[in-house]
């Protein structure tokens, strides 16, 4: 099946952070409108317009204000679609709110919400014969080895040592499995999911987020028994729940056994490494929306990305020559806090390890013109 024409219509954007979205919307052929809480240069660039809206990392984007910034990025046009992307897993209300007005592309707000909710998808996962942890909605008796997780939290931020975990509406506990972990990337319909890629994933862990999304490594090859059994488990899980375009799952690999921990009903951390020119995802997520197929990127090696985080604060960011190989930029004299991002960068490998590698040594060299510009 041939990639589709790019069309150069406006594409509506609304995520946490926009620029992954709107990278994948340039090698689809469309102009993307970018609402998020950053606007850093790369969105800047990459977008024809941009707005910087409300909203908090681990909050997600406020619904105050949400809408008139996106009309006022459409400016009269009619969008191809609207994009959601980080920052609606705990608010689905908003989707359908959205969606009233915009040609939502992608999960709606009641599938969000059954596929975010721990026990439909422990029941479903139970029915399905997924192997998925233990979880309760109230505090373990013993604690020790269970993790709190926050519904419709993203970014390892809403994770945490059950013992240690505030009891806040929306808490429920999930039996901690220890093993490696395995991202999938998969495009959903009413027919079921077709497999994008695997990844690998790993975390920045500090005291306050002991579980925070640091990278992912794209794997240049994974077994065929095992993808094609996580494809029926992941096709079985979105006719149930009504997923529609880009998702991704979340496992931990136990020996020979993949738990299921979460889905993501949205374009997720790993767009950037799996995306691909000749054959866009954005292109087969609105075609997923629109009840069509589109082709799917095929990947023969490996590429990693990870956000750098800065280990202390910084007053005033200088202005650098940044690389070529990194994105969400930061302004000279933005004032970043301790822990906060300051870029996502990237690699490329014949393998995981060797995109790994070469990730790492790329840290350390910006670390050096970070702290040599100050």
């Amino acid at each position: 099946m041939p990639a589709p024409t790019p069309s150069n219509e406006p594409l509506l954007i609304a995520a946490v952070s926009g620029r992954s979205l709107a990278a994948a919307a340039r090698r689809a052929g469309y102009r993307p409108l970018v609402a998020d809480l950053f606007c850093d240069l790369d969105t800047v660039d990459l977008a024809e317009k941009t707005v910087r809206v409300s909203g908090a990392l681990e909050g997600g984007l406020a619904a105050e204000g949400l809408a008139e910034a996106l009309q006022g990025l459409s400016d009269g046009e009619t969008p191809a679609a609207l994009i959601c992307g980080s920052g609606f897993e705990e608010h689905p209300e908003l989707v359908d709110e959205l969606a009233q007005q915009f040609p939502v592309a992608g999960c709606s707000g009641d599938a969000i919400r059954r596929i975010k909710h721990p026990i439909f998808l422990a029941d479903e996962c139970a029915r399905i014969g997924i192997p998925f942890p233990e979880i309760e909605l109230g505090l373990p008796s013993e604690p020790k080895g269970w993790l709190a997780k926050l519904t419709g939290g993203a970014g390892g931020l809403h994770i945490f040592p059950a013992a240690q975990a505030e009891q806040t509406h929306g808490i429920y506990y999930q039996r901690a499995v220890q093993g490696s972990s395995v991202s999938a990337l998969f495009m959903a319909d009413a027919t079921g999911a077709r497999m994008v890629g695997f990844s690998h994933q790993w975390t920045c862990p500090t005291p306050k987020y002991p579980y925070r999304f640091c990278g992912a490594v794209r794997l240049e090859s994974f077994p065929d028994e095992d993808a094609a059994m996580i494809a029926e488990w992941l096709s079985a899980l979105s006719r149930s729940a009504g997923l529609i375009g880009m998702c991704s799952a979340d496992f931990i690999k136990s020996g020979q056994t993949y738990h299921l921990l979460e889905i993501n009903p949205r374009p997720g951390a790993t767009l950037d490494i799996l995306d691909h020119e000749d054959a866009p995802l954005l292109a087969a997520h609105l075609a997923a929306s629109r009840g069509e197929e589109a082709p799917l990127p095929v990947h023969e090696n490996s590429m990693a990305s990870m956000v750098v985080y800065a280990f202390e604060d910084i007053e005033t960011f200088p202005e650098i020559d940044w690389p070529a190989w990194l994105a969400d930029r930061q302004p000279a004299g933005t004032h970043i806090r301790r822990d906060e991002p300051i870029c996502t960068i990237f690699a490329e490998g014949k393998t995981a390890y060797e995109a790994q590698e070469l990730l790492f040594q790329r840290e350390g060299h910006l670390r050096e013109i970070v702290s040599g510009s100050r």
